[in-house]
């Protein structure tokens, strides 16, 4: 299994819709707003990375509201 973190920046007023529809996309286990220079962290477990890419390349950077990501590939 392959571990990543999701960091999501929102455009301003959207965190909680986003958050809602990044949580529904399979593979994610959980997605938190947060305070700080992103506004919500996914948490995704899934078979490979290239799975990992499908999610924050293309489901998440593809959702109206999303301005950028940055995706860590847990190590452990």
């Amino acid at each position: 299994m392959v571990t990543a973190f999701i960091m999501i920046k929102a455009n301003t007023g959207e965190a909680d819709r986003l958050r809602d529809t990044v949580e529904a996309i399979e593979g994610v286990e959980s997605a938190h707003i947060v305070a700080g220079d992103v506004d919500i962290i996914a948490k995704a477990r899934v078979e490979t990375p290239a799975a990992v890419k499908e999610i924050s390349a293309t489901r998440i950077q593809g959702i109206q509201g999303v301005e950028d990501t940055q995706t860590y590939i847990a190590m452990d």
